[in-house]
């Protein structure tokens, strides 16, 4: 039934056919004058739109039949003819459609209005659209409240669109970043400014600039709520799945798009507040009672506002939630009359008349609907609201083992891509084929390696005591308020109370304030966490953050190149985010470019490997084999490791024919000389192993051959009595004196690490 009052309201609307019908029952008036007029007037509508259902329901049906057909036949003809849609028509077709579908939004927005005559959202809806939806949008909201509005009103909205328009554009124009706080002002501005402008120009009162400011600050809201439901995470579309936070948002946001037809009622009943009931028995039948209560608050509010019935809607439906929650485990008969008993006892309390009634009459109808949804379409509604058996925790053993087999698959194809870029430099001096029965060995060679790879793996996940799955959803969560969306988060325990949290985000994230996140991070898990380590890969963008250790390391270093600029020792530091730091001294054969290649690449790739995980016996043997094949000629590296963990003191050597290296340990000098073949020689090369403990204050001393060949007794002299010097000083100093002890003619590269131990 249409009452009087919204008659008298849309009746400058002349696009509408609905009212053109009417006012052609009328005989051409536009007002009904006489008190017993509009009882014929109901009648004779009634009559023409229910003979005008009969019709659509007919044609309905006819129609779809018609469409099957020609889907069949469609179908038919394509497997016999094996013609395919192209990929990229598809494609475009669905990006096309998304589009119209943000203006169809919007122009449906137009309707939603709330006490007042305040119809803000579609405003909010365009500051929120981006570059590529905000033009359909825009004409959207435009034809809507042109068709919807009142003249003054109308050109007022119309005013509101073209500034959010404008503001976006020029936020897109300018490539400034996207921001939810400037999309909300952007709408909020939109939205005062022609609010106060219509204001002035009508002399309104203080209560009307009043209203202005609370549209304004409706506008505020409804951006915010639409701008975290467009761009939350939806990949793993279960609901349960979904933070607490962008639930509420798409809640919200679904709220206002359904109070937008809350002015369609038969007799006084609504199609929006049953789609509303319906929505909350659905949410308390296959969701939960949490988002049951959350579902009928937003609706309560949002439909309720357009009648001044706010607080009735949501007292009404969120007790009635909490009641039928009770029956979750029986029929959903059980939940439907215990639905529809709460809503009449609010509607006896009430005493609202017609409106209590016409509630009543609205939850027995979406109760009805609930019982006879078809089997299909409630397994549909389970899968959706399910917190999803296909999907893993937060954090869980299988999601973070496929996030390290995913990085270690990148760390092997960058080694790949490495060893063919060298390969290529070095054949440019040569055209001599490579021993094809070499290669053949070493290819066979890789299969142990990729054993000893996913060993080491293995290894790493058994040292993962537990995961904190609740640290890992307020991390998402806390992502989330910073508009990053990360594909996976582990908090990882280990057998040591060690904490490890490892983010996975695709790699055009913005946002990533390194500083920021780790201080958000170590109030979140309640631990003092280091400044994160940012790895990108092909598989995305691994944020690691490893629990703060007892020590750090104090280091500098010092190089010195023989011939020109290019030098042939490579020095690598790392610090892996598991409470180790890495220090890596790789010596290429000879001098130049060819000892400068040999040198990187055996530092390079051993330290892509560590960082990704792998232990340092199976990376040496892909530096080993990639060594070996990338050219003809004889190719070898020198590798000296040592590797300290920064909670416990344990250091170890890993050499690969690298020269001695020095401990500084209670003013004592300890050499540590370890015999083995370098990389890149012969088949099966193995590190030689040492291991110690460094207490505060302990330093090492690692340098290449170049400084040992000079001798050893001024550098074991300058060690027991230098005691002072900072490490990069003292660094600096052994090559100074290596070189003033050396013959120029004979000199070869020289570099010295100094770290010392530091706790903090």
């Amino acid at each position: 039934m249409l009452h009087s009052e919204g008659l008298e309201k849309w009746q400058g609307h002349r696009v509408l056919a609905i009212f053109g019908a009417f006012r052609l029952l009328l005989g051409g008036s536009t007002h009904v004058q006489h008190p017993l007029a509009k009882y014929e007037i109901y009648l004779t509508f009634s009559k023409s739109i229910y003979f005008a259902y009969l019709f659509l329901q007919n044609f309905q049906k006819r129609l779809v039949i018609m469409l099957l057909g020609c889907v069949k036949m469609a179908i038919v003809k394509n497997v016999k003819n094996k013609i395919k849609i192209p990929k990229k028509n598809l494609k475009n077709i669905i990006l096309y459609s998304k589009r119209v579908l943000w203006g169809v939004i919007a122009f449906l927005l137009c309707f939603s209005s709330v006490v007042g005559g305040c119809c803000p959202f579609a405003v909010s809806l365009i500051s929120v659209s981006g570059k590529k939806n905000f033009l359909f949008a825009c004409v959207g909201a435009s034809l809507g409240y042109i068709v919807f509005c009142s003249s003054e009103n109308a050109i007022r909205y119309v005013s509101a669109v073209v500034i959010c328009t404008l503001g976006t554009a020029a936020l897109i124009f300018f490539k400034v970043r996207r921001e939810t706080y400037l999309s909300m002002l952007i709408s909020c501005l939109s939205v005062l400014s022609t609010g106060i402008v219509m204001n002035v120009k009508s002399g309104s009162t203080l209560g009307e600039y009043a209203i202005t400011l609370g549209e304004s600050i409706l506008a505020l809201g409804s951006t915010f709520f639409f701008y975290r439901a467009a761009n939350c995470s939806l990949k793993r579309l279960k609901l349960k799945a979904l933070p607490v936070t962008d639930l509420t948002c798409i809640f919200v946001a679904f709220s206002i798009l359904l109070s937008s037809i809350s002015f369609i009622e038969i007799k006084g009943v609504s199609i929006a507040r049953i789609l509303a009931c319906l929505l909350i028995l659905t949410t308390v039948r296959f969701g939960s009672q949490r988002f049951a209560l959350i579902v009928s608050l937003c609706l309560g509010f949002a439909l309720g506002i357009t009648k001044e019935n706010a607080l009735f809607l949501i007292g009404a439906y969120a007790f009635s939630s909490l009641l039928c929650s009770l029956f979750t485990s029986f029929s959903s008969l059980a939940i439907g009359l215990s639905f529809t008993l709460s809503m009449s006892f609010f509607a006896v309390a009430a005493k609202m008349g017609a409106f209590s009634l016409c509630t009543v009459l609205e939850s027995v109808l979406a109760s009805v609907i609930l019982c006879i949804l078809p089997e299909k379409l409630t397994l549909r509604l389970s899968e959706l609201w399910e917190s999803g058996a296909d999907i893993a925790p937060e954090g869980s053993l299988r999601q973070s083992l496929v996030v390290r087999l995913r990085f270690a698959s990148s760390a092997l194809a960058q080694v790949s891509e490495s060893v063919r870029d060298v390969r290529e430099k070095i054949n440019s001096f040569s055209t001599v084929d490579p021993n094809e029965s070499e290669i053949r060995m070493v290819a066979a060679d890789q299969f142990f390696s990729i054993s000893d790879m996913l060993g080491d793996l293995a290894f790493e996940f058994d040292e993962a005591e537990s995961f904190d799955f609740k640290a890992a959803g307020r991390i998402r969560r806390m992502l989330g308020e910073y508009d990053i969306f990360p594909e996976n988060i582990s908090a990882i325990i280990d057998k040591y109370d060690r904490m490890r949290i490892e983010i996975l985000a695709p790699n055009d994230t913005k946002g990533l304030d390194n500083m920021r996140l780790t201080n958000e991070i170590c109030k979140i898990c309640k631990r003092e966490f280091e400044r994160g380590k940012i790895n990108v890969s092909s598989a995305g963008t691994l944020l690691s953050f490893m629990e703060k250790p007892n020590f750090k390391m104090s280091f500098g270093f010092a190089q010195y190149c023989a011939e020109g600029n290019l030098c042939g020792d490579t020095i690598k530091t790392i610090n892996d985010s598991r409470g180790h730091m890495v220090f890596i001294i790789s010596d290429g054969m000879g001098k130049g470019s060819r000892a400068a290649l040999d040198g990187a690449m055996g530092a390079g790739l051993l330290s892509k490997l560590l960082s990704a995980g792998f232990g340092f016996d199976s990376s040496l043997k892909v530096v080993n084999s990639a060594l070996l094949v990338k050219s003809h000629e004889e190719s070898l590296a020198t590798l000296d490791c040592v590797r300290v963990d920064l909670f416990s003191g344990k250091c170890e050597f890993y050499k690969a024919g690298a020269p001695r290296s020095y401990i500084v340990k209670d003013d004592r000098l300890t050499k540590c000389e370890l015999t083995s073949m370098p990389a890149g020689i012969l088949r099966g090369v193995e590190f030689a192993k040492r291991t110690t403990v460094l207490n505060t204050d302990d330093e090492i001393i690692m340098m290449s051959d170049g400084v040992t060949d000079v001798g050893n007794e001024w550098l074991e002299k300058f060690l027991r009595l230098e005691t002072t010097l900072d490490p990069n000083e003292k660094a600096k100093a052994i090559l100074k004196i290596a070189l003033e002890n050396s013959d120029e003619k004979h000199r070869d590269d020289m570099s010295v690490i100094v770290a010392k131990m530091i706790e903090r």
